[in-house]
This record gives structure tokens, sequence and C-alpha cells, in this order.
């Protein structure tokens, strides 16, 4: 059995607006260590770590007295690059991932491709502009620039709901189940999977 290396990365990012560590081991159990000042992301974070069977440490300091924007935004950045740089050449893995996940009466679709070619699509409207002090355009802020620099193809649906944290917590959910299942690896998978020959 060939033993598989450590997917584990580090990003620091420091910004006039931002400053951010972050630790993402693709193969933990589900662990987070969380400082952000953004309750409500943060609860969402853990959600996506739990469920895609992944440790995450955050540390970010923001510029909360203006609003959230910068700080959800640059932790999407850094997660998508940690994410990028754990699962280094993707020899061997499924490659593409996708989840169903029902909240209560909100469904979640998502479905993901680690194609090195990035795209974000989002479908779906939440029936609230805020839950609590969080607002909710942010979700669709995070997972764009998660997308961006993860570099994967991102379909998130929202298919129906009433209840608007529930809808956005079944995202988070579902990707986070989506990202495990493009991770894993396959024995069957000789190489990178592709025709071309590197992703």
């Amino acid at each position: 059995m060939i033993e598989q290396q450590a997917r584990v990365a580090t990003i620091k990012r420091k910004t006039a607006e931002t400053d951010i560590v972050l630790t993402c081991n693709m193969d933990g159990r589900g662990k987070v260590d969380l400082d952000t000042g953004v309750p409500f992301l943060e609860h969402m974070l853990t959600l996506f770590a739990k469920h895609g069977q992944m440790d995450l440490e955050v540390k970010a300091r923001g510029d909360l007295e203006i609003d959230a924007h910068h700080t959800v935004e640059d932790i999407g950045i850094c997660l998508g690059q940690a994410i990028r740089e754990a699962i280094g050449d993707k020899r061997g893995i499924k490659r593409y991932g996708q989840a169903y996940v029902p909240m209560d009466e909100a469904l979640a679709q998502v479905v993901l491709d680690l194609s090195n070619r990035p795209h974000f699509e989002f479908r779906g409207q939440f029936p609230q502009a805020r839950v609590g002090e969080f607002d909710t355009e942010l979700v669709h802020e995070f997972f764009w620039k998660l997308a961006l620099e993860a570099r994967m193809t991102l379909h998130v649906i929202v298919h129906y709901g009433m209840n608007t944290h529930h809808m956005i917590e079944a995202c988070f959910k579902a990707c986070g189940r989506a990202l495990d299942e493009a991770t894993l690896h396959d024995p069957r998978v000789q190489g990178v999977p592709s025709t071309k020959g590197v992703l």
C-alpha cells in the first residue's frame, strides 16, 4: 500500500483590512479552532469542516467596525488557497463531488469539480437579508472566492426553503460533503483524473 502524504496547508494573509492565519487538514476529523469575530460564519465553517471531514483553524482580525464583508471574503480566499495547496497535484483523487443536504424544510445541492478552471454558479434566493448580524449576501461572496482560489468549478443550488438560516446551513454542509467526496483517493485512479494528463 502506498502511504499518502499529509494534505495540510497554512495560509497567511495580511492586508490593510484583515489579518488572517488559516490551516486546513484535508484528512482530519472535523475539528475546528475558530476565532474570526463573525459568529455566524464560525457556525457555518464548523458545519463545513465537520461534514467535510477536515480539520480547520482560523484566526482572523478584520475591520468589523465597517462590516463583515472583508473578513468573510478574505477567509474564503485563504480557505480556497489552503485547499488547493493541500490537495497538491490531485493524483489519485476522485476529482468530482456532489451532495444533497436537507435542513428541515430547506434543500441544498452542491456539485463541484477540482478542475483547475475556477467557475461559480449560485442558484437560490434567501428570504431574509440578514441572519442576526450576518448579511446573507456574504454567502455568495464567500463561495465565489472559495471557488476562485481553490480553482474549482462550484455550483451551489438552493432548491427551496423558508428559513434563511436553514438554507445557508444546508449549503455549507453540502459543500463540505461534496469536497470530501472529490478529494477522496480512489485506488482505481491512476495519476491525474483527466484525459489531458494534467489539471
